[in-house]
Protein backbone atom coordinates (compact mmCIF):
# COMPACT_ATOMS: atom_id res chain seq x y z
CA UNK A 1 0.00 0.00 0.00
CA UNK A 2 2.38 2.49 1.06
CA UNK A 3 4.75 1.57 -2.37
CA UNK A 4 1.20 2.10 -4.25
CA UNK A 5 1.27 5.61 -2.44
CA UNK A 6 4.68 6.47 -3.42
CA UNK A 7 4.30 5.96 -6.97
CA UNK A 8 1.18 7.54 -7.14
CA UNK A 9 2.71 10.22 -5.47
CA UNK A 10 5.69 10.13 -8.31
CA UNK A 11 3.34 10.73 -10.91
CA UNK A 12 1.44 13.21 -9.32
CA UNK A 13 4.47 15.02 -8.96
CA UNK A 14 5.39 15.00 -12.77
CA UNK A 15 1.67 15.96 -13.82
CA UNK A 16 2.43 19.15 -11.49
CA UNK A 17 5.99 19.76 -12.82
CA UNK A 18 4.45 19.35 -16.09
CA UNK A 19 1.64 22.14 -14.97
CA UNK A 20 4.08 24.56 -13.58
CA UNK A 21 6.32 24.15 -16.73
CA UNK A 22 2.89 25.10 -19.41
CA UNK A 23 3.44 28.48 -19.41
CA UNK A 24 6.95 28.49 -21.06
CA UNK A 25 5.59 29.04 -24.39
CA UNK A 26 4.07 32.17 -23.00
CA UNK A 27 7.21 33.37 -21.47
CA UNK A 28 8.93 33.20 -24.01
CA UNK A 29 6.66 35.20 -26.14
CA UNK A 30 6.83 38.02 -23.81
CA UNK A 31 10.66 38.15 -23.44
CA UNK A 32 10.64 37.73 -27.49
CA UNK A 33 8.72 40.80 -27.77
CA UNK A 34 9.91 42.65 -24.56
CA UNK A 35 6.34 43.20 -23.44
CA UNK A 36 3.75 41.23 -21.25
CA UNK A 37 0.98 42.30 -23.95
CA UNK A 38 -2.61 41.79 -22.25
CA UNK A 39 -1.15 39.00 -20.10
CA UNK A 40 -2.26 39.31 -16.55
CA UNK A 41 0.52 38.67 -13.34
CA UNK A 42 -2.26 37.70 -10.93
CA UNK A 43 -2.45 34.12 -12.29
CA UNK A 44 1.45 33.85 -11.66
CA UNK A 45 1.38 35.58 -8.39
CA UNK A 46 -1.50 33.44 -6.94
CA UNK A 47 0.05 30.14 -7.89
CA UNK A 48 3.40 31.33 -5.99
CA UNK A 49 1.45 32.16 -3.07
CA UNK A 50 -0.34 28.30 -3.64
CA UNK A 51 2.97 26.54 -4.02
CA UNK A 52 4.67 28.49 -1.12
CA UNK A 53 1.76 27.28 1.55
CA UNK A 54 1.80 23.43 0.09
CA UNK A 55 5.79 23.51 0.42
CA UNK A 56 5.07 24.93 4.18
CA UNK A 57 2.74 21.87 4.81
CA UNK A 58 4.70 19.62 3.51
CA UNK A 59 7.56 20.32 5.48
CA UNK A 60 5.65 20.58 8.59
CA UNK A 61 3.67 17.52 8.24
CA UNK A 62 6.27 14.59 8.60
CA UNK A 63 6.02 12.25 5.33
CA UNK A 64 5.21 14.69 3.01
CA UNK A 65 8.52 15.13 1.50
CA UNK A 66 7.08 14.48 -2.50
CA UNK A 67 4.62 17.89 -1.62
CA UNK A 68 7.46 19.11 -0.16
CA UNK A 69 9.88 18.96 -3.14
CA UNK A 70 6.99 19.47 -6.37
CA UNK A 71 5.84 22.55 -4.74
CA UNK A 72 9.34 24.37 -3.54
CA UNK A 73 10.50 23.86 -7.62
CA UNK A 74 6.55 25.39 -8.54
CA UNK A 75 8.15 28.07 -6.30
CA UNK A 76 11.11 28.60 -8.21
CA UNK A 77 9.00 28.33 -11.85
CA UNK A 78 6.55 31.28 -10.62
CA UNK A 79 9.07 33.10 -9.06
CA UNK A 80 11.01 33.14 -12.59
CA UNK A 81 7.06 34.02 -13.95
CA UNK A 82 7.19 37.05 -11.39
CA UNK A 83 10.31 38.36 -12.30
CA UNK A 84 9.64 38.42 -15.98
CA UNK A 85 6.50 40.29 -15.67
CA UNK A 86 8.05 42.69 -13.43
CA UNK A 87 10.80 43.24 -16.44
CA UNK A 88 8.33 43.17 -19.18
CA UNK A 89 5.07 44.64 -18.24
CA UNK A 90 4.18 48.39 -18.91
CA UNK A 91 5.30 50.57 -15.60
CA UNK A 92 1.31 50.55 -14.46
CA UNK A 93 1.21 47.18 -14.89
CA UNK A 94 4.72 46.55 -12.58
CA UNK A 95 3.09 48.69 -9.95
CA UNK A 96 0.24 46.29 -9.86
CA UNK A 97 2.83 43.47 -9.63
CA UNK A 98 4.59 44.62 -7.09
CA UNK A 99 1.97 45.75 -5.15
CA UNK A 100 0.05 42.12 -5.54
CA UNK A 101 3.50 40.41 -4.72
CA UNK A 102 3.40 42.22 -1.43
CA UNK A 103 0.79 41.52 0.15
CA UNK A 104 -0.21 38.20 -0.85
CA UNK A 105 3.28 36.50 -1.34
CA UNK A 106 5.01 38.52 1.58
CA UNK A 107 2.47 39.55 3.83
CA UNK A 108 -0.07 37.25 4.18
CA UNK A 109 2.36 34.10 3.67
CA UNK A 110 4.62 35.73 6.32
CA UNK A 111 1.44 36.14 8.41
CA UNK A 112 0.13 32.57 7.54
CA UNK A 113 3.72 30.87 8.83
CA UNK A 114 3.70 33.42 12.00
CA UNK A 115 0.05 32.35 13.11
CA UNK A 116 0.04 29.14 12.59
CA UNK A 117 3.84 28.61 14.04
CA UNK A 118 3.66 30.36 16.94
CA UNK A 119 -0.63 29.75 17.76
CA UNK A 120 -0.97 26.35 17.23
CA UNK A 121 0.93 23.00 17.55
CA UNK A 122 0.97 19.73 16.15
CA UNK A 123 -2.14 18.31 14.18
CA UNK A 124 -3.73 21.19 14.46
CA UNK A 125 -1.26 23.23 12.85
CA UNK A 126 -0.90 20.87 10.24
CA UNK A 127 -4.98 21.03 9.72
CA UNK A 128 -5.09 24.77 9.79
CA UNK A 129 -2.25 24.53 7.12
CA UNK A 130 -4.12 22.26 4.75
CA UNK A 131 -7.28 24.13 5.09
CA UNK A 132 -5.58 27.36 3.57
CA UNK A 133 -3.85 25.83 0.80
CA UNK A 134 -7.30 23.79 0.02
CA UNK A 135 -9.51 26.75 0.15
CA UNK A 136 -6.85 28.90 -2.03
CA UNK A 137 -7.22 26.12 -4.36
CA UNK A 138 -10.47 26.17 -4.49
CA UNK A 139 -10.66 29.89 -4.87
CA UNK A 140 -7.91 30.02 -7.70
CA UNK A 141 -9.92 27.00 -9.74
CA UNK A 142 -13.33 28.67 -8.80
CA UNK A 143 -12.33 31.99 -10.38
CA UNK A 144 -13.58 32.06 -13.62
CA UNK A 145 -17.16 31.74 -12.13
CA UNK A 146 -16.89 35.21 -10.85
CA UNK A 147 -16.84 36.34 -14.57
CA UNK A 148 -20.00 33.84 -15.27
CA UNK A 149 -21.82 35.05 -12.58
CA UNK A 150 -22.29 38.89 -13.42
CA UNK A 151 -22.78 38.64 -17.29
CA UNK A 152 -25.37 35.81 -16.18
CA UNK A 153 -27.56 37.94 -13.95
CA UNK A 154 -27.15 40.90 -16.31
CA UNK A 155 -28.86 38.19 -19.08
CA UNK A 156 -31.57 37.88 -16.78
CA UNK A 157 -32.28 40.94 -15.92
CA UNK A 158 -32.19 42.00 -19.81
CA UNK A 159 -34.59 39.23 -20.62
CA UNK A 160 -36.85 40.44 -17.85
CA UNK A 161 -36.87 43.88 -19.40
CA UNK A 162 -37.49 43.37 -22.40
CA UNK A 163 -40.39 40.94 -21.22
CA UNK A 164 -41.68 43.88 -19.42
CA UNK A 165 -41.04 46.23 -22.31
CA UNK A 166 -43.10 43.93 -24.88
CA UNK A 167 -45.87 43.39 -22.42
CA UNK A 168 -46.69 47.74 -21.82
CA UNK A 169 -45.25 48.71 -24.88
CA UNK A 170 -49.36 49.12 -26.62
CA UNK A 171 -51.13 49.60 -23.12
CA UNK A 172 -49.08 53.06 -22.65
CA UNK A 173 -50.62 56.06 -24.05
CA UNK A 174 -48.26 57.76 -26.78
CA UNK A 175 -47.50 61.66 -26.92
CA UNK A 176 -49.46 61.98 -30.33
CA UNK A 177 -52.81 60.71 -28.72
CA UNK A 178 -52.64 62.50 -25.63
CA UNK A 179 -51.77 65.91 -27.68
CA UNK A 180 -54.56 64.94 -30.12
CA UNK A 181 -57.69 64.47 -26.94
CA UNK A 182 -56.42 67.86 -25.42
CA UNK A 183 -56.77 69.47 -28.86
CA UNK A 184 -59.89 68.03 -29.19
CA UNK A 185 -61.69 68.91 -25.72
CA UNK A 186 -60.21 72.31 -26.76
CA UNK A 187 -62.32 72.37 -29.83
CA UNK A 188 -65.34 71.16 -27.82
CA UNK A 189 -65.34 73.72 -25.84
CA UNK A 190 -64.89 76.41 -28.35
CA UNK A 191 -67.85 74.92 -30.08
CA UNK A 192 -70.00 74.95 -27.31
CA UNK A 193 -68.55 79.25 -26.43
CA UNK A 194 -69.72 79.77 -29.81
CA UNK A 195 -72.81 78.29 -29.37
CA UNK A 196 -73.85 79.93 -26.66
CA UNK A 197 -73.45 83.67 -28.15
CA UNK A 198 -75.11 85.56 -30.97
CA UNK A 199 -74.03 88.64 -32.83
CA UNK A 200 -75.94 91.78 -32.46
CA UNK A 201 -75.14 95.28 -33.96
CA UNK A 202 -71.51 93.75 -34.94
CA UNK A 203 -71.13 92.63 -31.07
CA UNK A 204 -70.97 89.24 -29.69
CA UNK A 205 -73.44 88.48 -27.16
CA UNK A 206 -73.78 85.73 -24.59
CA UNK A 207 -77.30 83.54 -24.80
CA UNK A 208 -78.53 84.76 -21.61
CA UNK A 209 -77.81 88.62 -22.79
CA UNK A 210 -79.98 87.83 -26.12
CA UNK A 211 -83.21 86.34 -24.36
CA UNK A 212 -83.05 89.64 -22.36
CA UNK A 213 -82.31 91.85 -25.55
CA UNK A 214 -85.10 89.91 -27.02
CA UNK A 215 -87.31 90.21 -24.32
CA UNK A 216 -87.26 94.05 -24.30
CA UNK A 217 -87.32 94.43 -27.66
CA UNK A 218 -90.86 92.82 -27.64
CA UNK A 219 -92.44 94.79 -25.01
Amino acid sequence: MEELSFIVGVIGNVISVLVFLSPVGTFWRIVKNGSTEDFESLPYVCTLLSSSLWTYYGITKPGAYLVATVNGFGILAEAVYVVLFLIYAPRKMRVKTGILVGILNVGFLAAAILVTHLALEGDTRIDAIGFMCAGLNIIMYGSPLAAMVPNGIGFLLGTAQLILYAIFRKARPSNDTISQGLLEQGFQKERRGASSESVVGGKSIPGFSVFLFNFCSSS
